[in-house]
């Protein structure tokens, strides 16, 4: 399950709102919420960018950013973590934008087995090199949404908070650009 995925119960979830609600009288309170969630979302951008002093900077800069416009946030029915989410996958994407440099995505044979859903293919290393080949390829919007899915094994249901989509809208999304990757693969 992905990092948004400790499902908080709703009692939870309103918990959460309350502290938020704090942290937006006094800012000193917004540690609470710090604590909880830089690990994650440390470990979300160092996924994307494998480059750890890089990606500390891009945390600091999500949670910047979060305080900056909490008191804009409201109770939407998901948890926090998600909207913190969205803000880290915008600041990667603005990175890699202003540095013109290409996103890196750790793959791993379970990866490609798990995207051809085949247990036995033969050659781990050529499927590697043709699935490398086939992911820089896709659009970074389409990379982002199989990272989600595929690499970290988040739900549709969170890839959907994150990127701030439907439900239906991220599993119409994931299905299509599996199977151009298929086609791609199998072609």
């Amino acid at each position: 399950m992905g990092e948004t995925g400790k499902r908080l119960s709703e009692e939870a979830m309103l918990r959460e709102w309350e502290e938020i609600q704090a942290a937006q009288r006094d800012m000193e309170n917004f540690a609470v919420l710090y604590d909880r969630y830089y690990a994650p979302i440390f470990r979300f951008i160092f996924k994307r960018t494998a480059d750890e002093s890089l990606s500390a900077d891009l945390s600091s800069q999500v949670f910047f950013k979060a305080m900056q416009k909490l008191s804009t946030y409201s109770y939407q029915g998901v948890p926090f973590s998600a909207w913190l989410f969205r803000i880290a996958a915008n600041e990667v994407r603005l990175y890699y934008r202003k540095s013109q440099k290409k996103r890196v995505v750790m793959l791993e044979d379970q990866h490609c087995q798990a995207l051809l859903e085949e247990d036995n293919y033969v050659n781990l290393q050529a499927l590697q090199e043709q699935m490398i080949a086939a992911l820089d390829s896709l659009k970074p919007d389409d990379l982002e949404i199989i990272e989600l899915r595929i690499f970290e094994a988040y739900s549709y249901k969170e890839i959907a908070e994150i990127l701030d989509i439907s439900l239906s809208n991220a599993k119409v999304k994931v299905h299509r650009i599996i199977a151009r990757l298929k086609k791609q693969l199998n072609g």
